[in-house]
């Protein structure tokens, strides 16, 4: 299961809206979204699933998207992952997932090969496309009140709570939830 809201930081103080990501396809969208939803400088997307990722994507005014994921293996095998793990954010040219991610089922297999009955290199292979690390600006929240340390210590289950408390935001993100 997924959540997905909007954080606007107004004059007044933060404003939350859920939002429906059935539509966004690709970051662009997904930016573009964020900047629709808000006319104010700062826009956090929040997006997570169920205790597997999390991420954070802030748009400040006409400036390009920064990203924080916090488990890119995990985030990638997600539709709504996919849309936040760039190539760029990943360190990888573009191009460069030809066989990847895309050919890649949930079970590590590549499409239309069988499962292999050796001692599991191609499942390693498959787990080093995308490593179970976090990837990302880790100071994405440094100026808001949630430094790198205490973003890379939150716990997956209550991360986007635990932001929005930092933040001053708590009561309006449950409103959305």
């Amino acid at each position: 299961m997924y959540f997905a809201a909007l954080l606007a930081r107004t004059e007044d103080g933060w404003e939350a809206s859920d939002t429906e990501l059935d539509d966004v396809e690709t970051l662009s969208d997904l930016t573009d979204l964020a900047r629709e939803a808000s006319d104010e400088d700062t826009v956090l997307v929040l997006i997570e699933q169920e205790d597997a990722w999390f991420g954070v994507v802030r748009v400040d005014g006409e400036e390009d998207p920064r990203i924080y994921v916090s488990d890119a293996a995990a985030a990638s095998r997600s539709s709504y992952g996919e849309i936040l793990l760039t190539d760029e954010l990943l360190g990888r040219e573009p191009g460069d997932d030809d066989a990847d991610l895309d050919s890649l089922d949930l079970d590590g297999t590549e499409d239309g090969e069988p499962e292999s009955s050796d001692d599991g290199d191609d499942e390693n292979e498959a787990g080093d496309a995308v490593s179970h690390s976090p990837v990302g600006d880790r100071d994405i929240l440094a100026d808001l009140g949630v430094s790198e340390k205490e973003l890379l210590a939150l716990d997956e289950g209550d991360a986007l709570s635990t932001i929005a408390d930092a933040l001053g935001a708590a009561e309006v993100l449950e409103t959305v939830r």
